[in-house]
């Protein structure tokens, strides 16, 4: 993949401010013509440096519980403890890190009946030696 100039890095940030801007306000916040603006995109589609577009909802108006989860593995079981965690389709992102956690792993579920359960389940995973769990309350 092509390494990411600045003026990348800032289209991908206008793009996650509105994924939906069309391309010539987009070139005009850049002060870049439109023309510029789609060779960009569709080069940074094409190398997967952008992988889609979504939509961001307000926390309200999603609902559901969701939780950042810092967890410590036991010697060489993060492979394996990946895996397991990837098979949870409560766990929206699951990140490698470095300090006093080994992952960072984004937990979103409808109930908090449905956080608990998950909560268990990932502790009780072999070779997760801690957690440590914060609910996300509001954005701000």
């Amino acid at each position: 993949m092509q390494p990411l100039d600045s003026l990348d890095r800032r289209l991908i940030a206008e793009l996650r401010i509105d994924a939906r801007a069309p391309v010539s306000h987009l070139a005009e916040r850049l002060g870049i013509s439109r023309a510029t603006v789609e060779k960009r995109m569709a080069r940074m589609i094409a190398t997967g440096a952008i992988l889609g577009f979504t939509v961001r909802a307000r926390d309200d108006v999603r609902g559901g519980v969701r939780a950042v989860m810092l967890i410590e593995v036991a010697g060489r079981s993060t492979s394996a403890v990946i895996h397991s965690l990837k098979g949870m389709p409560e766990l929206r992102t699951l990140h490698t890190t470095n300090g006093g956690w080994d992952l960072v792993a984004e937990i979103e579920t409808e109930t908090l009946t449905d956080f608990d359960r998950v909560l268990r389940e990932v502790r009780s995973i072999d070779g997760i030696l801690n957690s440590e769990t914060s609910l996300l309350l509001s954005s701000v």
